[in-house]
């Protein structure tokens, strides 16, 4: 059964339940809600999805890190970046998604990315040699990146002794 953490709420679950932090376009008024989207098309698997879309955030917040709400979004997000088994990265089109680039270029070389860039991203190049450089899975449409998480959380599910059959 999935189950969703958004922020600010505590990052409790389950030992070796599977987690997948949805990281990408939120510009709120410019991005699609594609983490919902995403949560709604893996509901079968036994997977937590760490989502840092938060339908409280207020666009009016000082962001430095003397602003207690905005401090606390940007440290649940490193939390949850940290502790997660896969992160799912989506780069919306019409977005800039500087914070985006950044967890890109911060989980690189974690193993745990699968990143969707379609046509049209700004900084489509700069994704693609990043992903290619670091052996990083990047897919043109956000449905492959989606099916090949959903993959890797069935693989994760299925246990050593399920795999070694």
């Amino acid at each position: 059964m999935v189950h969703v953490i958004t922020a600010p709420e505590p990052l409790v679950w389950p030992a070796g339940q599977p987690a997948v932090f949805l990281a990408g376009s939120i510009e709120m008024g410019t991005a699609v809600n594609w983490q919902q989207a995403v949560v709604d098309h893996l509901a079968d698997l036994n997977a937590i999805f760490l989502n840092p879309r938060r339908e409280q955030w207020d666009a009016s917040w000082t962001q430095n890190r003397h602003n207690e709400p905005f401090r606390q979004q940007v440290e649940w997000e490193l939390k949850a970046l940290e502790r997660c088994h896969f992160i799912l990265m989506h780069f919306e089109p019409q977005t800039k998604s500087p914070v985006t680039l950044l967890e890109l270029g911060l989980y690189a070389r974690s193993g745990k990315l699968f990143v969707s860039c379609p046509d049209g991203f700004w900084r489509q190049g700069n994704v693609h040699i990043t992903c290619h450089r670091y052996g990083v899975p990047v897919f043109a449409q956000l449905a492959d990146a989606v099916h090949a998480v959903g993959e890797a959380l069935t693989h994760v599910a299925a246990g050593p002794a399920r795999a070694a059959r």
